[in-house]
């Protein structure tokens, strides 16, 4: 239990020093890093992904991150600039669309 209290903490902490994140659904379990900067729109395509990443632009979880296949899961944070984005299960996600 002691583990859970402690990660519900730190949630807090993040939620409190800096702003949101935004929220981006994903399909299944994992998504390597690259397709999530495009997915979350952080980037215009894979190249720049590329180049942000190996430039050492890009943290996980507050740590820099500089392998494009890194694979995210559900509640990391990704952040490149000021902006921060978080995958979160695509499951039951109502986006609005109409497709």
């Amino acid at each position: 239990m002691p583990l859970f209290s402690r990660r519900k903490k730190q949630t807090e902490v993040i939620e409190a020093e800096g702003p949101a994140a935004d929220p981006i659904p994903i399909n299944g379990d994992v998504i390597r890093l690259g397709q999530f900067l495009k997915l979350a729109n952080l980037v215009d395509n894979g190249a720049r992904a590329k180049e942000v990443i190996a430039a050492g632009e890009v943290t996980v979880n507050g740590e820099v991150e500089v392998r494009r296949g890194r694979q995210l899961g559900v509640g990391d944070l990704v952040q490149l600039g000021g902006q921060i984005a978080t995958p979160v299960d695509g499951e039951g996600f109502e986006d609005n669309l109409p497709w």
